[in-house]
């Protein structure tokens, strides 16, 4: 080791070639607005964001100017290293889909620089077509939360009536009962032909105080 840092080995800087960092940085462009316009296309959360967007466009660039950057500078390589171990990312990432851009434009970036701009180009086709077909094009029968407020059990009953009716499947979440006379039932429903009119029929129902259905994906309602 102390023959190595002796020897000039960690001043030699790599060849650099103009050209071929702006070929880099146009394709490593290219490529995020690639993943820019899948990521719009594919969202299905509830609040699209156009600014994490734009930060995918802008990963892909910067991963591809750290990369030329330490490929070209043995010394600038390690002080990289040494730079990125500290940061730390606080923001929390509900969607795992989102993680999956963020490494497909880390990826895009890490290509690009390393000149492996074929390997960039198919890899994130292929990524592309994939998600296209398995996110828009494939149906899922995603579950409803109904939220029932009544007054008595009679009124449950009625409901659950109708519940039954108007649902290819359904459960109950949760029951609540409360002193004042008022309780409260939460069904998780797969309803049928995407008709939801049977929500204004029970919040009509007498004893009923109200009628709530929510988007369900097992982890959030929306």
């Amino acid at each position: 080791m102390s023959d190595i840092f002796k020897s000039s080995f960690l001043e030699n800087v790599g060849s650099f070639s103009l050209i071929d960092a702006a070929i880099a940085m146009v394709i490593a462009f290219a490529l995020g607005m690639f993943i820019f316009v899948i990521y719009k296309k594919t969202f299905t959360g509830v609040l699209y964001s156009n600014s994490f967007n734009v930060s995918l466009v802008a990963l892909t660039m910067v991963t591809a100017v750290i990369i030329m950057g330490v490929s070209s500078n043995v010394t600038l390589s390690l002080g990289m290293v040494g730079a990125l171990s500290i940061v730390r990312f606080r923001t929390a990432i509900k969607d795992p889909l989102d993680t999956m851009y963020i490494f497909w434009s880390i990826a895009c970036g890490i290509l690009s620089g390393a000149g492996l701009i074929l390997i960039a180009i198919i890899g994130s086709i292929a990524i592309g077509v994939m998600l296209l077909l398995l996110i828009n094009r494939i149906t899922i029968e995603n579950p409803y939360l109904l939220i029932i407020k009544y007054k008595n059990s009679e009124a449950e009953e009625n409901v659950l009536t109708i519940v039954k009716s108007h649902s290819n499947k359904y459960n109950i979440k949760s029951k609540i009962s409360n002193k004042d006379g008022y309780d409260e039932t939460t069904y998780e429903i797969r309803v049928k032909h995407a008709e939801y009119s049977f929500v204004n029929e029970i919040s009509k129902m007498e004893d009923v105080i109200s009628a709530v259905l929510l988007s369900y994906d097992g982890n959030f309602a929306a």
